[in-house]
């Protein structure tokens, strides 16, 4: 049997990146899977490569906004039955601006991208988990929850909140065999990485996307960017058994790039 087998999972942003490798993860391991994604084309194409028929499903919508995030959740246990997983995984640099020239606009896309939909998520999970006294939350951070660095304030800022959020959840609902965990990834060259990185470099003051890629690699005790497969080992521990007595912590998967 696999460590999730008999289980049911919902991700958001789970069609690409690390949300598809979690999902990936967890079908191997006999899990039942709802993957969310805004793009229904790309949905539907992501189910197909998975090739787990009945075992996984596509819902449609923009996770930084509520009724998705909600309706995911809610889509997950009308069509399973249940939800022992969910992995609050959508996110990213949203906006990249100095503090002093960021704008009320910019902030509250990078507040509902990063730090509302955890919110929205974990509150509608743990109406369903609290009564069955089990479950695991599974948040996306960032190194960036720990660190900070100039040019992406609104990212460092949902990362560090988000980390907080998570620490809170753990404490009020650790008695009821509900873990809470936030994964911080440390740098991977994703499509994501790729389509904000040379922005998030200029805002950061470097001359590119190669200097900045540069820097988190020579930053890492590996030397070498992350991979998606190594975040997604790290959900599927922290979702199984394995992991029933692991709550309210920040699980780097970064190579050593964070000092603490």
């Amino acid at each position: 049997m696999g460590k999730l087998e008999g289980k049911v999972a919902c991700i958001t942003g789970g069609t690409r990146s690390i949300g598809r490798a979690m999902a990936d993860a967890f079908v191997a391991e006999g899990a039942k899977v709802v993957v969310n994604g805004r793009d229904a084309e790309k949905g539907q194409r992501c189910l197909e490569e998975m090739g787990a028929g009945d075992d996984a499903a596509f819902f449609a919508g923009d996770a930084s906004e509520q009724s998705t995030v909600e309706g995911l959740i809610d889509f997950t246990i009308e069509t399973y039955g249940q939800l022992d997983i969910c992995c609050l995984n959508s996110g990213g640099v949203k906006m990249t601006a100095p503090v002093a020239q960021m704008t009320d606009e910019e902030w509250t896309l990078e507040v509902d991208w990063n730090l509302n939909h955890v919110f929205w998520g974990m509150r509608r999970a743990l109406q369903h988990m609290i009564p069955r006294e089990s479950g695991r939350i599974l948040v996306t951070s960032s190194v960036e929850g720990k660190l900070g660095k100039p040019g992406i304030p609104g990212y460092a800022a949902t990362k560090h909140a988000v980390n907080g959020l998570m620490k809170a959840a753990a404490q009020e609902v650790g008695t009821l065999g509900i873990t809470v965990n936030s994964i911080l990834p440390g740098l991977i060259e994703t499509d994501i990485v790729r389509e904000t990185g040379p922005e998030s470099a200029i805002a950061m003051g470097l001359d590119g996307y190669d200097a900045l890629i540069d820097l988190f690699t020579q930053e890492s005790a590996i030397k070498r960017p992350n991979r998606v497969e190594e975040v997604a080992a790290v959900a599927v521990l922290l979702a199984s058994d394995a992991g029933r007595n692991i709550t309210g912590n920040m699980f780097p998967v970064d190579g050593g790039t964070m000092p603490y």
